[in-house]
């Protein structure tokens, strides 16, 4: 299915580099296919590592809500082309925001936005699987940490690196927390390093470590075996987890909207972004 695009010039962040482009139109941003029960959502950005633009996050946002409203889809699968799975948010459309005369629910209402998809994932009727074909950051890291199941390829990392540039990833930690903690949760938001697909592994973050060449077999063995079980009881264990052990994730999820849209509204946020853009170090203020 082909999804509208509203392109232009973008800016996107990689680890620590900056790569600018004028963007060309696309016929679709989002792919979504079913097939044998296994419902399909592939981020199709791959020229800007699939950095969350608005117009990716609506499109991926129907996409996941239209292949959860059919009863054929036994179990959902969310993937990316290209070499990274997901960079985070876009870059120059946040610069838009922090210029803004209404920048502050501007960026309410993109947390928001960015929130009803994480929601959605993770209260997911069906259980969900992220295949992870290469590194995730930032926001991308809030969609992995939704599914159920995580895939990665053994040279991929995770990476949280929001306080580097003056923002916060406070919709993603309720989830990092529910995976793992607070103790390893503090340690990956804090630190700002990257940990490898292995390392995440040790932790429960990945459910399973494969290489590039085994990870569409790899998926599709785990949902195989996933549609052995019946729909309404697993639907029934994933409520049921959730009921035992989500501590009300979902409203704390909620709850973080308000601390991002302040984080990045903060002059700490404008200093982040300026000289990451500007390929210097920020200016912190401490008083």
């Amino acid at each position: 299915m082909s999804l509208g695009l509203i392109g232009d010039e973008q800016l996107v962040e990689y680890g620590f580099t900056v790569f600018l482009f004028s963007q060309q139109p696309r016929m679709n941003l989002v792919q979504k296919n079913i097939e044998g029960g296994v419902a399909t959502v592939t981020l199709c950005r791959s020229e800007k590592r699939n950095a969350l633009s608005r117009e990716l996050l609506r499109q991926l946002s129907v996409a996941v809500n239209e292949v959860l409203a059919d009863s054929e889809t036994r179990v959902l699968v969310l993937k990316a082309e290209g070499k990274v799975f997901c960079a985070g948010m876009d870059l120059a459309e946040m610069q838009d925001r922090a210029s803004s005369e209404d920048g502050q629910n501007e960026w309410m209402q993109d947390s928001k936005d960015y929130c009803d998809l994480l929601v959605a994932i993770y209260t997911s009727k069906v259980p969900t699987i992220a295949s992870m074909q290469g590194p995730v950051l930032a926001g991308g890291v809030g969609m992995v940490l939704a599914c159920d199941f995580v895939v990665a390829v053994e040279d991929s990392f995770i990476s949280l690196p929001e306080p580097q540039r003056g923002i916060t990833a406070a919709m993603v930690t309720p989830l990092l927390v529910h995976r793992v903690g607070a103790g390893p949760a503090g340690h990956l938001l804090l630190s700002g390093r990257r940990q490898s697909a292995k390392d995440a592994a040790t932790k429960g973050l990945v459910y399973e470590v494969t290489t590039n060449a085994l990870l569409d077999d790899s998926v599709a063995s785990l949902a195989k075996s996933i549609m052995q079980g019946s729909p309404e009881a697993l639907a029934i264990t994933r409520r049921h987890l959730d009921d035992i052990g989500g501590n009300d994730l979902v409203v704390r999820i909620r709850q973080s909207i308000e601390v991002s849209a302040q984080a990045r509204a903060s002059d700490d946020a404008r200093e982040g972004l300026a000289a990451f853009l500007e390929k210097r170090q920020p200016n912190w203020q401490t008083d």
